[in-house]
């Protein structure tokens, strides 16, 4: 018996079943970057010890792989848009697996160097490709709203969830360990994902621009490799050249892009105030928050003398905070307005950072833990609210390409927070006054001084290492004053930039 054909309701075209089991397989992309993204800094003094790599071989180590995704991410989110996200998310998934076992049983800081490379490759695949796709399945605003909120709850709970399991593991295994742990995550992936992800491309792609991949690859990775080598050695020529190779790649870029008829990256999308608006906002407020983050774990750790699982779960309230505003960011600015939304988290997480530049080496938990706790609240509403005006900016199918600028702004605001703020906390730090027999290299760093004091008589030790961490603390107040000053200044230049913008609020 033949059934009858009705005409589909418009409800039916919008929402697409099983689009919430698929965002779940999306979530677990996101998982993985994110827990990724954490787990090294706890497993790097493990690392040296066990692989023993030069200053400049640990730099890259920890360096590498977020070059070769800020250089990738355009290329790759337009391969999505040309290939198939599902197809790229699903081959990067499986790729990032199997290169963590590399990662986990590299014998030589080369091979470690290397293997940190390969899963940039594999990480560039990912970010890009799960927004993309949650602009494809989510037609309503409403519910895409929702689904972003999720999306970067999730990105946030792995920042929290990386630190944890990874100082369990320190604590219990060996380093290669916090490396494992992605393989479980990705076979559920990939196994779930091949059966609920929809494919979804651009039906008109054009070809994929190989000279636009190079330069885009060679101008971001010269530019940022440029700022942090300044950042910690000042200018010297080859910085210099790697600044102007950068430069130079990236205005070729953006030239080739304007005059091909369908280009990796539509520069015209630039022209949408909202747009432009979000984009910065994420890069300038990573810029702010990364390089005290980068630091706050080392304080945590050496100069409060917290163990990695101890100081993963001090870290916890800005996870917690990120969740919670991430799942109600969309509601709020349909409410009140974007610009309110976005400009008063930014704000909120300026005032918070205000706060840390009280701390000294026995500040108390509470002053810590509340304001990580408004920074999260304040990073949930932000980014939360930008992704999604990126997202609807654009058409579905240049979703991929405007993923990855989002996910680029946020790499290089990394990378520059990093290499500015970073040169704030090492310039005051290595200037501390030392008793005789201090070694060299206990002014390169506050490990290094710990890791010194271990030959040296217990008086000097105790005099080296309270010098030291007074340094390190000042270093670190001063960052986040500077951090402060960014925040606010973003939250001021995103309340004119994202003026009349609005979330579409179709039921």
């Amino acid at each position: 018996m033949t059934g009858t054909l009705r005409p589909v309701t418009p409800d039916e075209a919008v929402k697409r079943p099983g689009r919430w089991l698929a965002l779940s397989v999306l979530v677990f992309a996101v998982l993985l970057v994110a827990v990724d993204a954490t787990v090294l800094g706890l497993a790097t003094p493990y690392i040296s010890e066990d692989l023993e790599p030069s200053g400049t071989q640990l730099l890259w180590i920890g360096d590498v792989y977020s070059f070769v995704i800020a250089g990738l991410l355009v290329s790759m989110g337009s391969l999505g848009d040309r290939i198939g996200r599902k197809r790229v998310l699903l081959v990067g998934a499986t790729a990032f697996g199997a290169i963590s076992v590399l990662n986990a049983y590299a014998t030589t800081p080369e091979m470690m160097i290397a293997a940190r490379a390969l899963l940039g490759v594999a990480g560039a695949t990912l970010m890009p490709a799960t927004l993309a796709l949650i602009r494809n399945l989510f037609h309503d605003p409403r519910e895409r709203s929702l689904a972003v909120g999720v999306w970067g709850a999730t990105a946030s709970a792995g920042t929290a969830v990386g630190p944890i399991a990874g100082g369990f593991l320190l604590e219990h295994f060996w380093w290669g360990s916090v490396f494992l742990i992605n393989l479980p995550v990705m076979a559920v992936l990939v196994v779930v994902g091949i059966r609920t992800l929809p494919e979804s491309r651009n039906p008109n792609p054009g070809p994929w621009d190989l000279i636009g991949v190079a330069l885009s690859l060679v101008g971001v990775i010269a530019v940022v490799y440029a700022v942090k080598e300044a950042a910690a050695h000042g200018l010297t020529p080859v910085t210099a050249g790697a600044a102007l190779l950068g430069a130079a790649a990236l205005y070729g870029f953006v030239r080739r892009q304007l005059t091909l008829p369908v280009p990796l990256l539509d520069m015209r999308l630039f022209r949408d105030r909202g747009f432009s608006g979000a984009v910065l906002a994420d890069l300038l407020t990573v810029l702010g928050l990364s390089g005290l983050v980068f630091f706050l774990s080392q304080y945590l750790q050496l100069v409060q003398g917290r163990s990695p699982l101890e100081a993963g779960l001090a870290e916890l309230p800005a996870a917690v905070g990120a969740v919670a505003a991430g799942l109600v960011a969309g509601h709020a600015a349909r409410r009140l307005s974007v610009r309110t939304v976005v400009s008063g988290g930014l704000a909120a997480i300026g005032l918070a950072l205000a706060a840390l530049t009280v701390i000294d080496e026995s500040t108390g938990y509470p002053l810590l833990g509340a304001s990580l706790l408004i920074v999260g609240v304040g990073a949930g509403f932000s980014f939360t609210v930008t992704a999604d005006v990126i997202l609807s900016s654009v058409p579905q199918e240049e979703a991929g390409s405007a993923s990855a600028v989002s996910e680029t702004a946020y790499e290089l605001g990394a990378a520059l927070g990093i290499a500015v703020l970073g040169s704030i906390v090492t310039g005051v730090y290595r200037g501390f006054p030392s008793p005789p027999g201090t070694p060299a290299g206990a002014h390169e760093s506050l490990g290094g001084a710990v890791e010194a004091a271990s030959g040296l008589p217990a008086a000097t030790a105790r005099d080296m290492l309270a010098s030291a961490r007074g340094a390190f603390v000042d270093g670190l107040t001063l960052a986040a004053g500077a951090g402060a000053a960014v925040l606010l200044a973003t939250a001021v230049a995103a309340w004119f930039m994202l003026r009349g913008q609005r979330l579409d609020s179709r039921a």
